[in-house]
């Protein structure tokens, strides 16, 4: 079980505390839902989750074929509905593979980015798409 704490500092800003390690951050509503943009959202935490947990997971499957993959790259578009109520519709992560990730079996990657906790936490009606490029 992990606690994380978090006070609502006004102006449409939160902060939050991961209590095991201290680390905080802060988030701010986006500009298209009347906040200032300053910090990530909520919803951008969610697609930063995305990107991270899929990253995690292969790093962590792919270490136990003794391969490292240090210097994966990731990038992640959100996208939010057009029709209530709001919420996120769609998110696209694109992963980019280090040379070294030839050295894990081939499509265990890809099950693995497509089974990560992250992705099977979200609503089954949000769009998960995921491009891995090799490089």
């Amino acid at each position: 079980m992990v606690k994380i704490t978090g006070e609502y500092q006004g102006d449409l800003h939160c902060t939050a505390v991961h209590e095991p390690s201290g680390n905080s951050l802060a988030t701010d509503a986006p500009r298209d839902n009347q906040g200032r943009g300053e910090a990530f959202s909520p919803t951008d935490l969610v697609a930063t989750a995305f990107g991270t947990c899929i990253a995690t997971t292969m790093a962590i499957v792919a270490q136990r074929h003794g391969v490292e993959l240090k210097g994966i790259r990731f990038e992640v578009t959100k996208e939010m509905s057009t029709d209530a109520p709001r919420r996120i519709s769609r998110l696209y992560a694109r992963l980019f593979l280090p040379l070294a990730a030839r050295g894990v079996p081939e499509g265990l990657l890809e099950r693995t980015a497509n089974s990560c906790p992250v992705h099977k936490s979200l609503a089954p009606e949000l769009e998960k798409v995921i491009e891995l490029v090799w490089e």
